[in-house]
């Protein structure tokens, strides 16, 4: 008797998509029916949550299959435009998932409209033999901000003129970048599955980040054009306090955002539904994961954005669905914690690969009930730490100064900061974050920004 041919494996992840504005995970008012329609048939992690933050140090993580928390070692990257600890590319010598999985067989494809992976050196697209950037984005370095129409840039707060050259929402919605980015998705799968080879798909989707413009027609569904503009793309992170100006905008720029978490299920509906067409699905697996959210000052501080000093559940929640091929686990939850690092290994089990250097747990054990994510976890986001188990959420600066710690027993939402009547479990979570950390945690303060060839100023 043959083996049974190994499965196809497409990962998909959503940049800053809040499991709380999901269908799947309790909310009522937001439409997602095809992200609830994939959790329908997968298990539905309820307390995942990012190994490192954010955007760069998560792809590390899920590309590398290593964790990248402590950040020991940063490097800035010549010419970026955002520099953080951890904020780096994949090492030179560092194996990647994808290559270990064309070494075994699989044709590896790769697409993104995130614009962090496009500077010079970043060194993700190792391991792919097809993989495409998809441009467009408002932080890509794409069109001349100089170009942007006068009379479009008074409706909007603040400056969004590369917004409007580079997004250009006032194209159909077919031409935005993140139906651009499932759309190549869906070509990949239709071109080479006829092929030989397993299929290992990496698909993602900068929507719903900022900058918060949605198409109208999703817009529609959550606010009024009457109170629309004008239009906050982004808003500053921090207390919302410290911009009382943001307050009577906050209804506006909640709409766009749940307008683009509702393009974001549109479009990956159509690559699941690709998947149906092919007749693959009883061979593919699919796993869904956003990197963090942000707040909405919906938490005790009133925090908006995601601060790296207020990691709060807002930020530190995420959707984590899998659909194995042979339906096992559909519908259920798993409320054991998991993490990023279980991506890579997941994936890594799937395809049947040995000998590569992991550091997280397959997902694909909680359709038996034997997934076991760890007792804690650990994350770093700039010079900040957080830390949770089953019963504290905590976070601090890097000297632990600055402590929240929330009881999730009495508390699950985070609204009362109780960490001077629990000193031990204060303790507690700094033991566990120091030993994750080798014991040291070293602190960066990297330049706002470099040239050309490095330099910091002076």
């Amino acid at each position: 008797m043959s083996e049974s041919p190994r499965p196809h494996i497409v990962v998909i992840a959503a940049d800053t998509l809040r499991p709380a504005y999901l269908g799947c995970y309790g909310n009522g008012a937001v439409h997602t029916p095809n992200i609830d329609r994939l959790a329908a048939q997968s298990i539905r992690f309820t307390r995942a949550h990012p190994e490192a933050l954010p955007t760069i140090p998560t792809r590390r993580t899920v590309h590398g299959g290593r964790r990248v928390y402590p950040f020991a070692d940063y490097r800035p990257v010549p010419w970026d435009n955002v520099y953080l600890p951890g904020w780096q590319p994949l090492a030179r010598d560092e194996p990647t998932v994808a290559e270990a999985l064309d070494a075994a067989g699989y044709h590896t494809g790769f697409v993104a409209d995130v614009p962090h992976y496009f500077v010079p050196g970043m060194n993700f697209t190792r391991g792919f033999r097809q993989w495409q950037f998809v441009r467009g984005q408002a932080e890509d370095r794409l069109g001349a901000e100089s170009a942007a129409d006068p009379a479009l840039l008074a409706r909007y707060h603040g400056n969004s003129a590369r917004h409007l050259v580079n997004v250009r929402p006032q194209a159909p919605e077919e031409q935005w970048p993140t139906a651009r980015t499932f759309r190549w998705a869906q070509q990949f799968l239709e071109q080479n599955v006829a092929g030989a080879k397993p299929l290992y798909l990496y698909v993602d989707s900068f929507t719903p980040h900022e900058t918060w413009e949605a198409p109208l027609h999703y817009y529609d569904l959550y606010g009024s054009r009457d109170d629309r503009e004008p239009v906050w793309l982004s808003v500053p992170y921090g207390p919302l306090a410290d911009t009382p100006e943001l307050a009577a905008r906050l209804p506006s720029v909640r709409a766009n955002y749940a307008g683009l978490v509702t393009m974001v299920d549109h479009w990956c509906g159509r690559l699941l539904d690709t998947i149906d067409r092919l007749g693959i699905a009883d061979r593919t697996l699919v796993l869904f994961f956003s990197d963090h959210g942000t707040n909405f000052a919906d938490n005790p501080e009133g925090i908006v954005g995601k601060p790296a000093g207020w990691m709060y559940p807002g930020t530190m929640e995420i959707p984590l669905l899998l659909r194995l091929p042979d339906g096992r686990g559909a519908g259920t939850e798993c409320d054991r914690l998991a993490s990023t690092t279980d991506i890579p290994a997941t994936v890594a089990d799937t395809a049947g690969l040995t000998g590569l250097p992991l550091d997280g747990t397959s997902l694909r054990t909680a359709a038996d009930g034997t997934y076991d994510g760890g007792d804690y976890l650990t994350c770093r986001y700039g010079n900040h730490l957080w830390y949770r188990d089953d019963r504290t959420w905590f976070f601090s600066s890097l000297d632990f100064a600055g402590v929240r710690l929330f009881d999730l027993e009495t508390d699950p939402r985070c609204r009362n900061n109780v960490a001077k009547h629990l000193p031990e479990r204060a303790a507690a979570a700094r033991d566990r974050i120091l030993a994750d950390a080798g014991g040291r945690l070293i602190r960066h303060d990297p330049p706002a920004a470099t040239d050309a060839i490095g330099r910091r100023p002076t």
